[in-house]
C-alpha cells in the first residue's frame, strides 16, 4: 500500500495552523467540556478484534502467546502447534464477522438506556477495526472483511447513541515484541504498515515515562496519522485513548493530535470529548478516566470509569466471570454521585455476536435504568455524595471483588428540582434513617433545613402502578424513610422539596 506520509503530516500541520486550537498546552486549556458529555452518564465500550478469534485468557493474548512458558504460549501451542507455522496473524480468518449486525447491537444498546459507545477502532495487536488507507491489515480487507466501525457509526447516526472511538495503538510498538526472542512468523523485519511492524522490545515497566527503548520519531509520526485518519473518517464524538501516551517523547505528537482533533470537530460545528489515564494530558484539556476503579469522593471536574462485564476481560474468551447487573448498577450510582459517568465493556465473539451472559447484564441494567436513570441522567452531584459505612479504595483495578453495601449506604444526585437518594442495600425492618438530612448534628449544628414536601418511590419501579408516596420523618438525626419494597436493585427515593 503506497502511502504519503509527508502530504499527511503536511495536512496535519495546516489544519492546526488554521484552526482554534494549537499544539500547546496553553492553546489546549482553553478546552471546556461540553454540556452534552456532562449529562450522559452511562456508555458501552467494545472490545473486539482479533483476539477475540483466539478466545484465551484475554484481550493481551496476542502479547502473552509469544511469551515462553507462559499459559497462553502453551495453549497455543498445544492447540494450534509452533508459532513459526501458525502465529498471531493466522487468528484473523477465524475473526469471521459472520452473525454482526451493527443495527441489532445499537437496538440493545438503546434498549439498556445506554446513552454513549466507544468501540475500539485498533487495540495494542495493531489491528484496524476499520476501512484504513494506512494499513491493510484491518477488517474490511481482511477477517469479516466489514468495515465495523464505519457500520457501528452508521448505526449510531439512526439512534440517540453517542459515537465515540477508542485507540490503543501507541502500545503496539511493543506488544508483540517477544515473538522475536525465538523461532517464530514474528522473525525478521516487516514494512511499516505490515500488522508485525516493528515489534520492539517491551519496557521493565509501563509507567515509566522515559523507557530506555522509546517509539521513533517514524513510529509516532505513525500513530499520529492513524489517529488523524480515526478523526477523519468518524468525527467521533469521544475519542478515548488508552494508557502508554504518558511517555514523554510521544508529549509533541499527543499534543498535535488533540489540537486536530479539536479543530476538526469545531470545523464541523460541534464539542468533542478526549478521555485519557493517569497524567498523561494536563488537567483540563481533557476528561480522565479510572481503569476499572472509582473515586472515594467527589471531584470537582467531570471524570469516568470504564470497566468490563467481566472480571478477567475485556474481550471475549470461553472462560469469562461475568458481573451480577446489581453490582454493576451499584457502581454506576456511585460514580454518578461523584461527578462520573461509566463506560460499560462488552467483548463480542468472533463471529459478531454479543454473549447471552452480556445481552442479559444489559436488559437487566436496562430494566432498573427505566426508573433510576430519572435521578441520573442530566443530574448534578449533592454537596456531598452519600453516606454508609462501606469505603470506596480509590484507583484503578479496584473490581476484582463486587462491593457489598448495606442498607445504611446511600448516595445522593439532585434533578430537575429534586433530590434523589439511592438506597444501596435493603433495609430487613423497612426504615431507611438517611443521617445527611437530619435536622441537626450531635453538636446541635444544623444539617440540613430545607423543608421535604413528599418522599417519592417512582412508580415505575413497580410495573403498571404509578408513584408511590412514601411516609416519612425529619428528624433530628436522621430522615426516616418507609419503604416495604425488597430489591436486589438500589432503590430510588425521590425528595420533593419546598
Amino acid at each position: 500500500m503506497s502511502v504519503d506520509y509527508k502530504k499527511l503530516l503536511e495536512k496535519i500541520d495546516k489544519q492546526i495552523e488554521e484552526g482554534p486550537f494549537k499544539d500547546n498546552w496553553e492553546s489546549l486549556s482553553k478546552y471546556q467540556v461540553p454540556d452534552w458529555y456532562k449529562d450522559i452518564k452511562f456508555g458501552i465500550f467494545i472490545h473486539w478484534g482479533v483476539y477475540s478469534a483466539a478466545a484465551y485468557a484475554n484481550e493481551w493474548y496476542p502479547r502473552n502467546m509469544y511469551i515462553k512458558d507462559s499459559d497462553e504460549y502453551k495453549h497455543h501451542i498445544e492447540t494450534y502447534g509452533p508459532h513459526k507455522d501458525f502465529g498471531y496473524k493466522d487468528y484473523i480468518p477465524m475473526l469471521t464477522g459472520a452473525n454482526f449486525d451493527a443495527d441489532k447491537w445499537l437496538k440493545l444498546f438503546e434498549d439498556c438506556k445506554a446513552q454513549y459507545m466507544v468501540p475500539v477502532a485498533e487495540h495494542h495487536d495493531g489491528f484496524q477495526m476499520y476501512a484504513s488507507e494506512i494499513s491493510e491489515w484491518n477488517a474490511a480487507k481482511m477477517g469479516p472483511h466489514k468495515d465495523i466501525i464505519g457500520e457501528l457509526m452508521n448505526a449510531a447516526d439512526k439512534t440517540s447513541v453517542v459515537f465515540g472511538v477508542s485507540s490503543h495503538r501507541i502500545e503496539h510498538w511493543w506488544f508483540l515484541g517477544h515473538g522475536r526472542e525465538f523461532e517464530s512468523d514474528i522473525k525478521g523485519e516487516f514494512e511499516r504498515g505490515h500488522i508485525y511492524w516493528p515489534s520492539m522490545e517491551e519496557p521493565d515497566t509501563h509507567f515509566n515515562t522515559t523507557p530506555a527503548n522509546p517509539p521513533t520519531a517514524e513510529y509516532m509520526e505513525d500513530w499520529l496519522i492513524r489517529t488523524c485518519e480515526i478523526v477523519d473518517r468518524f468525527h467521533p464524538a469521544i475519542l478515548y485513548f488508552d494508557w502508554w501516551i504518558e511517555i514523554e517523547a510521544l508529549r509533541p505528537y499527543l499534543k498535535k493530535a488533540l489540537a486536530y482533533y479539536y479543530n476538526a470537530m469545531a470545523k464541523i460545528g460541534r464539542m468533542g470529548v478526549v478521555n485519557y489515564k493517569h497524567d498523561e494530558i494536563l488537567q483540563g484539556c481533557a476528561v480522565p478516566t479510572v481503569e476499572r476503579g472509582q473515586f472515594a469522593d467527589i471531584k470537582p471536574y467531570v471524570w469516568q470509569t470504564d470497566t468490563s462485564t467481566c472480571f478477567n476481560s475485556w474481550g471475549y474468551t470461553v472462560n469469562n466471570r461475568y458481573k451480577e447487573p446489581q453490582d454493576i448498577v451499584c457502581d454506576l450510582v456511585d460514580v454518578v454521585s461523584k461527578n462520573g459517568r461509566m463506560l460499560l465493556n462488552i467483548g463480542p465473539k468472533p463471529d459478531g455476536t454479543i454473549t447471552d451472559e452480556e445481552t442479559a447484564i444489559l436488559q437487566n441494567i436496562g430494566k432498573w435504568l427505566s426508573v433510576g436513570s430519572e435521578g441520573l441522567y442530566g443530574c448534578h452531584t449533592y454537596k456531598v455524595f452519600g453516606e454508609g459505612p462501606l469505603k470506596i479504595e480509590e484507583g484503578m483495578f479496584k473490581d476484582a471483588e463486587a462491593k457489598v453495601f448495606s442498607s445504611k449506604d446511600f448516595r445522593f444526585t439532585v434533578n430537575k428540582g429534586n433530590i434523589y437518594v439511592y438506597a444501596l442495600g435493603n433495609s430487613e425492618d423497612g426504615i431507611y434513617r438517611i443521617e445527611t438530612f437530619g435536622r441537626k448534628n450531635a453538636d446541635d449544628s444544623p444539617k440540613y433545613l430545607g423543608r421535604i414536601l413528599k418522599v417519592v418511590l417512582p412508580g415505575t419501579q413497580e410495573e403498571g402502578k404509578l408513584d408511590k408516596e412514601l411516609a416519612f420523618e425529619m428528624r433530628d438525626d436522621a430522615l426516616e424513610i418507609k419503604c416495604d419494597k425488597k430489591s436486589r436493585y438500589p432503590l430510588v427515593f425521590k425528595l420533593e422539596v419546598l
